[in-house]
């Protein structure tokens, strides 16, 4: 199906100033990630910045870019200024992929997109994978997601679900005989609820989880879940992150 990669940039960083434009083998890492989403089957690939020093770098890279508003809660909101600008409406379809995923796989991105296609009542995509390794049962940064038989979201948290009563009977310890899931923040929209998606109240289970896809599962919208066996790569939220993604890449082109 036909769809469009928006990836929101954000210059300013708690943990690593200046994030998109860290240099990755002599590329910002925004124009690293607008390169490896271009590998899917997009049609389009736009970077929504919010400062024009990332519109210069992508520029500079051939990387087609809009300027946005600086005063943006969250990249979803970003990304639905980017849509009106862009002129996305109707049933078209979005993929979020985050700015800070230069390592991202081209056919998730495709994955998530083809979702829209295949799950006609989902407003909304996005992807997970099992856990394997027990240090992120209980780790509140790693968000978890339950599906139903359809494949389709019923909750995202933080917390341990689902949670197996007999398996954590004398405390968690180990791996249930359930898979667990982790949620890989990547996100599919159809371009109308995209622009609409930052008009809707805030919901009680959003606020008290951090987590803003539970917005639109709380006004009764769907968010169908593309599951696959394959981890994504290094996303980089701290300078070791952004070492371990340069050492990658330092091995690519060696």
């Amino acid at each position: 199906m036909a769809f469009t990669v928006l990836i929101p940039a954000r210059l300013a960083s708690t943990r690593l100033p200046n994030k998109p434009l860290a240099d990755i083998s002599g590329v910002p890492m925004i124009v690293r990630v607008a390169q490896q989403a271009a590998r899917s089957k997009a049609q389009r690939v736009v970077v929504a910045a919010d400062h024009s020093s990332i519109i210069d770098a992508c520029m500079q890279h051939r990387v087609e870019a809009v300027l946005t508003r600086e005063d943006h809660a969250s990249g979803s909101d970003r990304l639905a200024e980017a849509s009106e600008i862009l002129g996305l409406c109707g049933d078209q379809a979005v993929v979020n992929v985050q700015g800070d995923e230069p390592l991202i796989d081209p056919s998730l991105i495709d994955a998530v997109a083809q979702l829209l296609e295949s799950k006609r009542d989902a407003q909304m995509s996005t992807a997970a994978h099992p856990i394997d390794d027990f240090a992120d049962v209980a780790n509140t940064n790693v968000v978890k997601v339950v599906l139903d038989a359809r494949g389709m979201a019923l909750y995202f948290s933080r917390a341990t679900i689902p949670w197996s009563r007999d398996a954590f009977a004398q405390g968690v310890a180990s791996l249930p005989p359930m898979p667990l899931l982790r949620h890989i923040g990547i996100y599919g929209y159809r371009a109308d609820f995209l622009r609409s998606f930052p008009r809707m109240p805030h919901a009680p289970i959003e606020t008290a989880e951090a987590l803003e896809q539970l917005r639109a599962l709380w006004h009764g919208h769907r968010i169908a879940v593309h599951v696959t066996q394959t981890a994504p790569g290094i996303g980089v939220d701290t300078l070791a992150d952004l070492e371990r993604v340069r050492a990658v890449f330092l091995r690519q082109n060696a």
